[in-house]
């Protein structure tokens, strides 16, 4: 029973951080001023809404059965890859006023990471192969999101740095 207690603890670790992560990229979406960064944003709040549901069809199955579900799957994730995946070209233009979505991409990629870690950590210990397998999944969900920010984080971290200043003179 210490694992089936173990699997249900990780569960609702994991459940509550895809509920911050949705509910962060949804404050990013609303807080934008860029059109395609609302959308991706979106994109990445409805990614983390279908992780918690699939967490919470595994924890309801571990609180009646002891064991996952097998017939629960997670689907397709919504976000989308490519070389400026996140903001508009308009949105270069005013670079310099973009401190929120700046951080929303160095916040959005700290939360991927702590998840795939987290992720990764608990498909390791898992013993169930099921339990295993969806941890990994769930940990190769969140590399893709990671991957995105930290992608258009680097495209344009120099812009933004010499649009504010950020350089000795």
């Amino acid at each position: 029973m210490e694992g089936t207690t173990r699997v249900i603890e990780g569960l609702k670790k994991a459940m509550q951080a895809e509920a911050d992560g949705h509910n962060f990229y949804m404050l990013a979406a609303k807080n934008t001023k860029d059109k395609k960064g609302k959308e991706v944003f979106i994109s990445l709040a409805k990614d983390e809404s279908i992780h918690l549901d699939y967490l919470k069809a595994q924890y309801q199955s571990f609180l009646k059965t002891g064991k996952p579900d097998k017939k629960v799957k997670l689907g397709k994730s919504k976000s989308r890859p490519g070389k400026s995946p996140i903001f508009s070209n308009e949105f270069k233009k005013r670079l310099g006023k973009a401190h929120l979505e700046m951080t929303a991409l160095s916040v959005g990629a700290q939360l991927e990471l702590n998840a795939i870690e987290f992720y990764r950590t608990e498909s390791q210990k898992a013993t169930d192969p099921v339990v295993k397998a969806f941890y990994a999944e769930l940990a190769e969900w969140e590399s893709g999101h990671y991957e995105l920010l930290v992608r258009q984080q680097q495209l344009l971290q120099e812009d933004f740095w010499l649009a504010n200043n950020f350089y000795p003179s």
